[in-house]
């Protein structure tokens, strides 16, 4: 690597805290740490040591020290580590102290992890499996983004890779050197054969239902039905919080209401939406425009009337939501003229749909409705742990490789060895670009601007 800035920052939460990680990266690592405690600890081995102001010798703060020489550090060039205590004041003596040494600069954000991938540390399926680690909010999402982090795909797409340049080297060498005595005739076709089973291979990968990029994402559920059927009361009830307006008067939800979930372990996003009906008022019938766009979008739908309303056939389903999955919520039981809420609020089957009844005023029925979402939520999530691709980058790449093999596969043999190379060799470059091997410089930025400061 050419020679560069060494670059610092707070690694850990925002202050104050108990203890604070300022990490340093780069050529100057080593003598921005010797400037600030005086001398150099042993490698890998934390030493107590007392932070000075190299300019006018203050103590700043008591704290660990670490010392990571090259290439063994998490960037892969010499990285130092303070432990500071984490009061705003020490972190920000601290930071002055490294910005004036000569060749240290602060960090830009993924710029840490950017460095790490440059050195070979990381390729960029293990970055992006990072961010999602440290985006992750449930339990389930945690376990995937791990795995992605140790290599889930990159490992992977890496294999392919090498398994292609062989069959490559086949048809290069059949290409190059056919006039030789030693190289046999047919090489063409055990290059194609394995091409073929490297192309079953990932297009069996392919064939997953997308279940990594749903569980990135999360299981959406629309809340959706008539004006004051109680669906922002139902939102509040199942979010715990207040965090949709609740009015008696219809139309006061005009856009749609987002809310985050763990169910169970389990990343569910929540939308409350604007009652259906049919509006004269713009705003509004914008409001149902929307409302019914996120609903028909959504993996699930909870359709919510109150009975006393006129019931499911007066208040109907929008066409654009009849092939999605729906589930009749029968609100206000606690109305419902005497009925036992206990007995109403066990879940059947009516008319085909999936049918709950409850009160969210009073909770009566939601024990009911959460336990079938959180059993919804573990069958819609079962074979996630199985799966391999969770990005549309990982998705498109593997795509546009099996494409390339199929070119490559249905090239004349006799006549086609060229271009048969051609297709090979443009598949190898796929998966090296999948994983960072090969010309990615159009999309680093894009994978590095959602890091924060310090990583």
């Amino acid at each position: 690597m050419p020679d560069r800035s060494t670059i610092f920052a707070l690694s850990s939460g925002r202050p104050p805290a108990a203890i604070a990680v300022v990490r340093v990266s780069g050529p100057r690592a080593g003598a921005a740490l010797e400037k600030l405690i005086g001398r150099m600890p042993e490698p890998r081995k934390a030493a107590l040591a007392r932070v000075r102001d190299p300019a006018s010798g203050e103590v700043i703060d008591e704290a660990l020290a670490l010392w990571f020489p090259a290439p063994h550090s998490e960037t892969g060039e010499d990285v130092a580590e303070l432990q500071l205590h984490g009061g705003q004041a020490v972190i920000a003596a601290v930071l002055d102290a490294l910005g004036m040494i000569e060749g240290c600069r602060p960090a830009e954000a993924g710029e840490f992890t950017r460095r790490a991938f440059e050195n070979g540390r990381l390729d960029l399926t293990a970055v992006e499996g990072l961010a999602d680690l440290i985006a992750a909010e449930t339990q389930a999402q945690r376990r995937l983004a791990f795995r992605q982090l140790k290599g889930l795909i990159g490992d992977r797409a890496e294999a392919w890779r090498r398994r292609l340049i062989e069959a490559l080297a086949l048809v290069e060498a059949r290409i190059d050197f056919s006039d030789e005595a030693d190289v046999p005739e047919d090489l063409l076709g055990p290059a194609l054969h394995a091409a073929q089973q490297l192309r079953d291979e990932i297009a069996g990968v392919l064939a997953d239902g997308r279940r990594g990029e749903r569980l990135r994402d999360g299981l959406v559920v629309a809340i959706a039905g008539p004006p004051n059927a109680g669906k922002s009361t139902l939102l509040n009830r199942l979010a715990r919080r207040e965090a949709a307006i609740v009015s008696p008067y219809a139309g006061t939800t005009r856009d749609v209401i987002e809310v985050h979930l763990d169910l169970d372990g389990y990343p569910v996003t929540l939308l409350d939406t604007a009652g259906i009906r049919d509006s004269a008022e713009p705003v509004e019938q914008e409001g149902v425009r929307r409302a019914r766009e996120r609903a028909a979008a959504a993996d699930l739908v909870l359709w919510v009337i109150d009975p006393s309303a006129g019931g499911v056939g007066a208040n109907g389903y929008p066409e654009n939501l009849a092939n999605a999955e729906i589930w009749l919520v029968r609100n206000k039981i606690d109305q419902a003229g005497g009925r036992s809420c206990a007995n109403a609020a066990r879940p059947h089957n009516t008319e085909g749909k999936f049918t709950l009844s409850i009160s969210a005023l009073t909770g009566a029925g939601m024990e009911a409705l959460m336990g079938a979402l959180s059993a919804y939520a573990k069958t819609y999530f079962a074979a996630t742990e199985s799966a391999i691709i969770t990005r549309s980058r990982h998705r498109r790449a593997l795509e546009d490789t099996v494409a390339a093999l199929d070119r490559a596969l249905a090239r004349d043999l006799s006549t086609d060895e060229e271009l048969i190379a051609e297709e090979l060799r443009g598949a190898a470059t796929t998966l090296g670009r999948l994983t960072g091997r090969v010309d990615v410089e159009d999309i680093l930025d894009v994978i590095f601007r959602d890091f924060c400061i310090g990583k």
